[in-house]
């Protein structure tokens, strides 16, 4: 698991590749990891959305917030 609750995948990469594509993410401002993710959720929703596969639900996840202290000003 990675610290965000996702399994983590391997993939392979010529060094080349990858060296050129991290250059290319700092460029754009984001990481990797990130830019990989937004390109295959773009993939499958257009493959679903091609094949009538309705995505699955999301699941909600509610995270009971403290109220901030009242000051004394």
């Amino acid at each position: 698991m990675t610290t965000k609750g996702t399994p983590g995948r391997m993939i392979r990469i010529e060094d080349d590749v990858w060296s050129d594509y991290g250059q290319l993410c700092e460029e754009k401002g984001i990481a990797r990891a990130a830019d990989i993710r937004m390109y295959v959720v773009r993939e499958v929703t257009a493959w679903r959305k091609a094949n009538g596969i309705e995505p699955p639900k999301k699941r909600v996840v509610r995270v009971k917030r403290r109220k901030p202290a009242e000051s004394d000003d």
